[in-house]
């Protein structure tokens, strides 16, 4: 494994750590659960929160980027190694949520439909962290 290599999975790696702290303790873990979207065109509900890779890892302070290059460098990634670009979350209701008339899905932390935080679902972590390492590591033209 080369040198560059090592460096930019370490750099994921540390991005997706914070990702993981960032997502336990903020209010975005107050749902449970999550519908992971692999298109940013997808349809728009007021009952739905979307929160894009890019919008994610601003909000939670790991990486803001300074030029288009790097934002679309972080999208390419995501897509690259097949995962989100967002999530959806449910504002008005908790989905699976037995107090709310629905039934928790026992896959939910299978990265296949509606996801778990309490599971143990790492999708949305891992969506920050290779965004954001992806990136973190492309250099904005002069």
């Amino acid at each position: 494994m080369n040198a560059s290599r090592i460096i930019r999975r370490s750099v994921i790696t540390g991005a997706g750590v914070v990702a993981a702290v960032a997502l336990g303790t903020t209010s975005a873990s107050a749902h449970h659960c999550y519908i992971p979207m692999y298109s940013l065109n997808g349809p728009t509900s007021a009952n739905w929160l979307v929160i894009n890779a890019e919008e994610g890892a601003a909000m939670f302070g790991i990486f803001t980027p300074s030029c288009d290059e790097q934002v679309d460098a972080g999208y390419a990634a995501l897509r690259e190694a097949g995962l989100p670009v967002a999530i959806k979350l449910m504002e008005t209701r908790t989905i699976g949520d037995p107090k709310d008339g629905g039934k928790m899905n026992p896959n939910g932390a299978n990265g296949k439909g509606l996801e778990y935080f309490g599971a143990g679902s790492t999708l949305a972590d891992e969506m920050l962290g290779v965004w954001a390492g992806a990136a973190m590591n492309t250099v904005c033209p002069a």
